[in-house]
């Protein structure tokens, strides 16, 4: 399976996986915090970033994009990896420790721990984003990323501390979320997913505090589903990294020891 990805640092394998409608460069703000002790892949979803999408009448689904990474982890040469996740990609991250096919999973806000209420916002809330990102003209990111206000609003739903991040990754992750062939049929693909079997292997799940995606009181139910407690990401959103990425760096770099 050919994924985009980067490559970098020493020691067992670090598997990271976005969210939908994110790439790789999500996890950019911690990749050096990770490299010193870990050998740190950070891969594109089939369908996401610069990946190109699933073959032909293969549907997109935690599932499917689980399928994928399992393939190219084992073309890469790191077939049982550590792995951490962030949304859709921590679901995935879960799904793949039940499977027993990775070392450790650390999951930062995990998808599919909502009731159907919260399913229902989240499904409106990433649809909304996705058309207003669409309906966008060419230059109008570039506008909207260079103001401490118009980052605020453009992505105050997933992090907490907007201005933590440049222009430049706004308008990138703009453009990830508008151009992933992969997204809409994903985001279909929400209705179907409960909370996956038991892990086979140790996990770690971590929550945002200010999680305005996916509602922080999801994390009593995935406590309740793990059995273990969940730790809470003091003044992070839904996409941690950026908002405390030496917190975010502790929390994988613990979850991923042997």
């Amino acid at each position: 399976m050919r994924l985009a990805y980067e490559r970098r640092g020493e020691g067992p394998p670090l598997v990271l996986l976005h969210g939908i409608g994110h790439h790789r460069q999500a996890w950019r703000p911690v990749i050096d915090l990770l490299a010193g002790s870990r050998d740190v892949i950070a891969v594109d979803f089939p369908g996401f970033g610069a990946s190109p999408g699933l073959p032909s009448g293969t549907p997109y689904n935690a599932q499917t994009l689980a399928d994928a990474v399992e393939l190219f982890c084992a073309e890469l040469g790191v077939p049982t990896p550590h792995v951490g996740g962030n949304s859709l990609g921590g679901y995935v991250a879960l799904t793949l420790a039940a499977r027993g096919s990775v070392r450790t999973a650390t999951a930062l806000s995990p998808a599919g721990f909502w009731n159907a209420l919260e399913h229902a916002y989240v499904r409106a809330a990433l649809r909304g984003l996705h058309r207003l990102v669409k309906a966008l003209p060419p230059d109008g990111m570039t506008a909207v990323a260079g103001s401490t206000a118009g980052r605020a609003l453009s992505i105050g739903l997933v992090v907490a501390r907007p201005g933590g991040l440049s222009p430049e990754a706004v308008v990138a992750a703009g453009r990830a979320l508008r151009d992933g062939p992969g997204f809409d049929e994903t985001l279909d693909s929400f209705r179907a997913v409960v909370p996956p079997s038991r892990a086979k292997v140790p996990i770690t799940i971590a929550w945002g505090e200010r999680d305005r995606l996916l509602w922080r009181r999801q994390a009593v139910r995935a406590a309740r589903w793990s059995e273990q407690r969940v730790k809470l990401l003091q003044g992070c959103g839904h996409v941690p990294m950026s908002d405390d990425p030496g917190l975010v760096a502790r929390v994988l770099l613990d979850g991923s020891r042997d």
